[in-house]
């Protein structure tokens, strides 16, 4: 059940959402960091206006989620989307300072953790994003874990990605999200995704060939009172990954430049992103797009069989 929201709070809808929320059209939940330090401009513009565009064309309504002068945006109307891609010194945003971005009257980009919160006090249960955060390598030393594995603990929003970014140590994440009780699906393959890959080396222990049985198996959840998410893997089509075998040199060599470099903290990731941009000339970002747009589709459809 949906936490109702305060009246007090600053948050507003695109008119493209409110009308879905007023005849109960399928909605998606997108987040917007992928917008603001994912790629540059124009580039990202298009890819976000894509990404909405093929959630539509599933029949269901997208809902950019973003904090933009301290009002919290679910779903964003042409102009603000234009906006917000050209916009400069955007915060990240995920459990421990949405509610700061708020508060100050910041410009906010939603991560996994931060869109789940905000999607689930809209109401919308489902949410496409590129790949979830997770147990960093080496984080028995740095302690560096993602707020994303926790929502999924405890925020019922199901979360369709590519699997746990690559340069992630998967097989920890993997444990962590067990322990938390989190179900872990992988759709349509025997083996777990590692976000520019198809397969992670890992197999899968859940997996499912449609969206109806994947909203059928929520639908249980549901009955039995099982609280928190739902990770859904989606593996990137076959013709624009870059296998496995190959992406761990890229990542290795990342790594290290970013030990060189002294990166901790929150410019962990981005920094090793645009390091592995650079390393594989481009491909990388051609496959983050493909695979996000791949889920987006995958999540359109899932919450139009939800709502069946």
């Amino acid at each position: 059940m949906t936490r109702s929201i305060s009246p007090l709070l600053p948050i507003t809808y695109s008119s493209e959402v409110s009308a879905a929320k007023q005849r109960g059209a399928p909605i998606v939940a997108l987040e917007s960091t992928i917008i603001t330090h994912g790629m540059p401009f124009p580039g990202n513009l298009q890819m976000a206006r894509s990404v909405e565009d093929i959630v539509r064309q599933q029949g269901a309504v997208p809902a950019t989620i973003a904090v933009i002068k301290g009002v919290l945006h679910i779903g964003l109307e042409p102009a603000e989307l234009e906006a917000l891609a050209q916009m400069e010194h955007v915060m990240k945003l995920s459990r421990a300072d949405l509610a700061f971005a708020i508060a100050e009257r910041r410009n906010g980009a939603t991560t996994v953790a931060a869109t789940m919160i905000a999607a689930y006090r809209a109401g919308i249960h489902v949410f496409a994003t590129g790949g979830i955060g997770g147990v960093h390598r080496g984080a028995e030393e740095t302690f560096d874990i993602s707020a994303d594995l926790e929502e999924l603990a405890r925020t019922a929003v199901i979360v369709v990605s590519a699997g746990p970014k690559a340069i992630l140590d998967i097989p920890k994440t993997l444990e962590v999200l067990e322990t938390r009780g989190v179900p872990v699906v992988t759709y349509d393959s025997e083996d777990f995704p590692a976000f520019w890959s198809r397969s992670s080396g890992l197999k899968s222990l859940l997996n499912l060939q449609s969206p109806a049985a994947i909203a059928n198996f929520q639908k249980m959840r549901d009955q039995l009172g099982i609280d928190g998410g739902m990770l859904i893997a989606n593996p990137v089509p076959e013709a624009e990954e870059i296998p496995r075998e190959e992406m761990e040199i890229y990542i290795s060599r990342a790594l290290a430049n970013a030990e060189r470099d002294e990166i901790a903290g929150k410019q962990v990731t981005p920094y090793l992103l645009d390091n592995i941009f650079h390393l594989t000339g481009g491909r990388s970002l051609k496959t983050n797009i493909a695979l996000v747009e791949n889920n987006a589709r995958l999540a359109a459809e899932i919450a139009v069989a939800m709502n069946g």
